[in-house]
């Protein structure tokens, strides 16, 4: 297959999957036919996951027409977006697993951004190239905010007294609202404007990564287009398949946090791809941006979401983590920190990141 037929091929799987989603929706809440029916909710599964791939795929292609470090937040936003939408699902759906299912979402996508696909990307990129290098001042100042971040939303609700824990008070919720935001929309400040050469790579990559070629204007716009369309496609699919989720992993006997393990896998898995892809072309520097700009606006994002709407329909949201939650989390950020110091990586620091994933599974299926 050569390289126009490929394109073309990306091009029809890109947005046939989204019609075909929208055409099942339409069946599903018409009432065509039973929207709980075991064939339709298998249907909307694999629909779902493509056209997460889907809506991922057509911010690569804005991505590359606007080029780095402004491609990898136009990723790290659409992947929230899809966070944020299954998130709110749940919550609205049920107040046995709407409480919580944001903490243990976001815990769960930092678990598996800042061990999994971090540690993949390291231990990929370090078999083939034996030591990688990036920027230290771009990758150190994103883990300092998520770290910041991560501490406030995550473990501090456990210790404080305006309100039984793991919940803040309204006005304890406003101010994580609001230094949430206010840090990330620095952050971006600072690697999109005035520090923008601080999150470049610092080698070329591989010669593959050279054969992408830069979208034209009107592919661009209709990669924008569709972009839309798919994540209001995989908001209305996740609230199809809410119940269903939950169902499965009562049914599996995993704990009722399992269900965050899922949401956050399901929303991150082309994104953990791009990464890797990113790493194994010797791009560190952008497979980071990818990795802690998704765990960034996670936090960044999703809390402040969550939080509003908390706020507004006055139900609670938990957000302090169990103690051995918090000891993953203190563990990731101490083994991050150490990995990013030296601005150079190996397969170890690829190794140490899955150890510590591997611990943060066995946890969570085995409590």
């Amino acid at each position: 297959m050569n390289r126009t037929s490929r394109a073309k091929l990306t091009r029809n799987w890109s947005w046939s999957l989204p019609i075909a989603a929208a055409l099942l929706l339409l069946v599903a809440f018409s009432h065509i036919v039973d929207g709980n029916a075991s064939w339709l909710l298998a249907i909307a599964a694999v629909l779902l996951v493509g056209t997460v791939f889907a809506a991922v795929h057509h911010a690569e292609v804005v991505a590359l027409r606007v080029g780095q470090p402004f491609g990898s937040i136009l990723l790290a936003l659409a992947v929230t977006v899809i966070e944020v939408a299954l998130i709110v699902s749940i919550m609205l759906s049920s107040a046995q697993y709407g409480a919580g299912v944001a903490r243990e979402t976001v815990f769960a996508s930092m678990m598996i951004v800042l061990n999994g696909v971090v540690g993949l990307c390291l231990l990929a990129g370090g078999l083939r190239y034996h030591e990688q290098d990036f920027q230290v001042r771009g990758a150190s100042g994103a883990f300092g905010v998520i770290g910041t971040l991560a501490t406030l939303a995550l473990i501090l609700p456990n210790y404080t007294h305006a309100a039984p824990g793991p919940v803040y008070s309204p006005a304890q919720l406003f101010f994580v609202i609001f230094v949430s935001l206010a840090l990330y929309s620095l952050f971006l400040f600072v690697q999109s404007i005035r520090h923008r050469d601080h999150f470049l790579d610092t080698v070329d990559g591989s010669e593959a990564d050279h054969e992408i070629a830069v979208p034209g204007t009107f592919e661009t716009l209709l990669s924008a287009f569709l972009l839309i369309v798919t994540l209001v496609c995989v908001i209305l699919l996740a609230e199809l398949l809410s119940s269903a989720v939950k169902a499965g992993v009562a049914v599996a006997g995993l704990p009722p946090a399992f269900v965050g393990v899922v949401i956050a896998t399901l929303v991150l898995m082309p994104e953990g791809f791009s990464a890797f892809r990113a790493a194994r072309a010797n791009r560190l520097q952008t497979s980071l941006n990818l990795a802690l700009g998704s765990a960034l606006a996670s936090i960044g994002l999703t809390i402040p979401a969550v939080s509003a709407l908390s706020l507004l329909l006055g139900t609670p949201v938990a957000l302090g983590l169990e103690a051995e939650h918090i000891v993953l989390l203190v563990l990731t950020l101490f083994a991050g920190t150490l990995t990013l110091a030296a601005g150079r990586t190996t397969v170890l620091q690829g190794g140490v990141h899955l150890v510590i994933f591997g611990a943060f599974l066995t946890i969570e299926a085995v409590p």
